[in-house]
Order: C-alpha cells, then structure tokens, then sequence
C-alpha cells in the first residue's frame, strides 16, 4: 500500500508540473499576441531560454535555498520513493521559472537578451525562493513569529504572492528602470498607441494558461490524498468573476477580456483551498476590475511602458489576493477558517517589500553595468532581427 501511495503521489505531481510546464506555452503566445510582429520571435525563444536557465539555476541553488536540500547525491537515493523529491522539484521549479516568465511581458520590445537571463539566473536562484522558503518552508520561525502575532501563520495556499505578486512586483522596478519604448509616449504629451500584433494568439495565450491554471492550483495539493475539489471549483468563479468585471469595465476589448479570467486566476491562488466559490466568484470580479483600471493608469496617466501589463495583472492581483484570503477564508464569509487579515496583510508587505527590493538590486546592478535597453535603432528594427536575425514571418523566401 505504502508502494502504491508513493507511487500515486508521485504520478499527481509529475501531471501537475506537467500542465503548469504547458502554461509557459501560454505565456510565450500571450506575449506573442502582445507586441509588435517585430519583437515576436524574440518573445518565443525568451520563454523558452527562461525556463532553461531557470531549471539549471533552481535544481542546482534554488531549491536547495528554500527547502534545504540538493540533488548532490547518488541517483539510487534520487529515485527512492518513486523520485517523489525530483517530481515535486520540477513541479516548483514550474512556479519559480515564472517569475523570469511575467517579467518578460513587461520588458517586452525593448529589453536586451543576455542581461535578462542574467537576472533570471539571480531571481530564480536566490531571490525567489528565499521568500518560498519563509511562506512555505517555516524558514528563519517568520511563521511561527506571524502566528504568535496574529493567532494563524500568512496562508498562501498556491502562490498568488510567492508566485505572482513576487513577479510582478520584481518587474515594477525592472520597467521603470529600462524607460518607455521609443516614440511610446511623445513631448507633446500625446500617447502612441501600440496595439497587439495578434488577437488570435493572445487569446491562444490565455486559454492555455487558463486551462494549466488548474494544474497550478488544484495540485499544489502535492499528495493525492490532500487534493480538493474546491480549490477547482473556486478557481473556476474566480476565472469567470475576472472574464466579466473585465469585459464590462473594458468595455468589449478584447485584451482586457482574455487577461482577466488571469487576473482572477493569479488572485484566488492564495484562498483557493479555503473560500466557498460565491468568495471566489468575488475575489476574481475585483481582481478583473482591478487590472482594468490600474493597467488604464499605468499606461496612460502614469505613462509606465509596462507592454502586458504584468504588474497591474500578477503584483496587484496577487497582493490583492493575499489579503483577500483573509477576508473570503473566514468562517463569517463562508469559508473554511483558520487565516486571518492581520496575518495575510503582514506576509503579502513582506512579499511585496522582498520582491521590490530585489527587483531594484538585479536592474539596477544590471542597468549601470551591462545596460538593459536596445539602442534606439535596434528596437526600431525590433528585437527579432536585431537578436535573433530573423522574422516571424521573413517578407521573400530564399530560392536556390
């Protein structure tokens, strides 16, 4: 029985990292859809890298940092227990390779290669999962501490901030250090649109993230035996809570309406396994309107040249989801307990205060050393040709 459990447990996570692997397809098209049809091949193979060097980084340091282990030993000890240990490191390697992933929205079109990859290496192999290992693994008693504070410990059951908040408030920071696109917002005040380079694909974007979502939340269960319906069914009303605010609120655009079932998706992650679904419902219908609105800010009036929106969609929709488990987590709101709002406000402070801190370090390090923008010729020829030589879609064929 012991065998058949290790074995089950093992196949849970393994199809759990397998989905949340999927949704950086997801973040790769909605990018893709996003900018310019100039930058799109450099928002494909940005992804994929990402995740390479994310891999190579937290296998070798980041896990290692947030839970205390390494993988430094023979594989006979690795493959003990079904390889539960290794299954379970490539499903959180999948949360951390993340962060460098929503980044990349908001750097988009602009952004140098090699130094992005050299602020992935230090965000997924030290900064990340040094704020993982205080909200998931008791590190430095920051738990222990919060809970004799407030009476429970800052409950995050899937990450909407030490996933989703830490990125997007890592790469508030990043943004405003590497400055606007060129021409994007003129002297004379005016605003020069940049419109999607592809509807289709955006939307091909959010839908595979929507559907790995499931795999993000549900098995963060981890062991077959925890796993909840409830947290499926609560991220169901969250998705669609956020698909309507941002639908009325956007007024039919499309690039709101296919970011906001993500808005409340990135939300109900922390509360998922604690809220009844009309909590959820709720949670995700603020989380919509919430992007909606602060996207609208920042473009226009703040004139921060965040191109997917990532700090409006994972760093306020996360930190708002933070607090919201400890308001839609209470018993009186019907949900399960055991959370309470002092405690989700310390911890989602503290995640936000990391992630800032952090995000300020690596870029600007970076920025002084090495630069983080294209010159203005190369982004007007865009990234694709410039970096990689290549277009999505070269104009003549070669003919021999």
């Amino acid at each position: 029985m012991d065998a058949l459990k290790q074995g089950a447990d093992a196949l849970f996570i393994l199809l759990g990292g397998i989905m949340v692997l999927a949704m950086h397809a997801g973040f790769a098209f909605l990018e893709l859809g996003t900018v310019r049809k100039k930058n799109q091949v450099n928002a494909l193979v940005k992804i994929l890298v990402d995740f390479s060097v994310s891999t190579v980084v937290y296998f070798v340091v980041g896990y290692g940092v947030a839970y205390g282990t390494n993988f430094f030993v023979g594989a006979e000890q690795l493959a003990a227990k079904n390889g539960y240990e290794l299954v379970k490191f490539f499903f959180l390697l999948t949360f951390a390779a993340a962060i460098p992933a929503i980044i990349s929205g908001g750097i988009a079109e602009r952004a140098k290669f090699w130094p992005q990859l050299i602020a992935t290496a230090v965000i997924v192999g030290f900064i990340y999962p040094f704020f993982e290992g205080i909200a998931w693994n008791q590190h430095f008693g920051v738990q222990a501490w919060i809970k004799a504070f407030t009476g429970d410990e800052f409950h995050d059951f899937a990450g909407s901030v030490v996933v989703h908040a830490m990125g997007g408030w890592i790469a508030l920071p990043a943004v405003i250090l590497l400055g606007a696109r060129y021409n994007r917002y003129r002297k004379d005040g005016q605003v020069s649109a940049h419109p999607p380079s592809s509807i289709p694909f955006l939307a091909l974007g959010a839908w595979i993230l929507i559907v790995g979502w499931f795999g993000f939340n549900v098995m963060s269960a981890q062991t077959l035996d925890k796993i909840s319906g409830l947290v499926a069914v609560n991220s169901l009303m969250a998705m669609v809570g956020g698909t309507l605010t941002a639908l009325l609120l956007g007024k039919n655009d499309p690039g709101f309406v296919h970011n906001g079932p993500l808005a409340g998706l990135v939300a109900v992650c922390a509360g998922s396994d604690l809220m009844h679904p009309f909590g959820a419902l709720a949670v995700g219908a603020v989380a919509g309107a919430l992007f909606v609105v602060m996207f609208t800010l920042t473009q226009n009036k703040w004139k921060i040249d965040d191109v997917l929106g990532v700090w409006p969609l994972h760093g306020v929709c996360g930190a708002w989801g933070g607090i919201a488990a400890g308001i839609f987590g209470l018993q009186s709101f019907g949900g399960l307990g055991g959370v309470n709002l002092t405690a989700q406000l310390i911890g989602t402070a503290m995640g936000v205060a990391w992630a800032l801190l952090g995000g300020v370090l690596v870029y600007g390090v970076l920025k002084v050393t090495l630069g983080l923008k294209l010159s203005p010729e190369e982004e007007y020829e865009g990234a694709d040709l410039t970096v990689h030589k290549i277009s999505a879609t070269p104009d003549r064929e070669v003919s021999w």
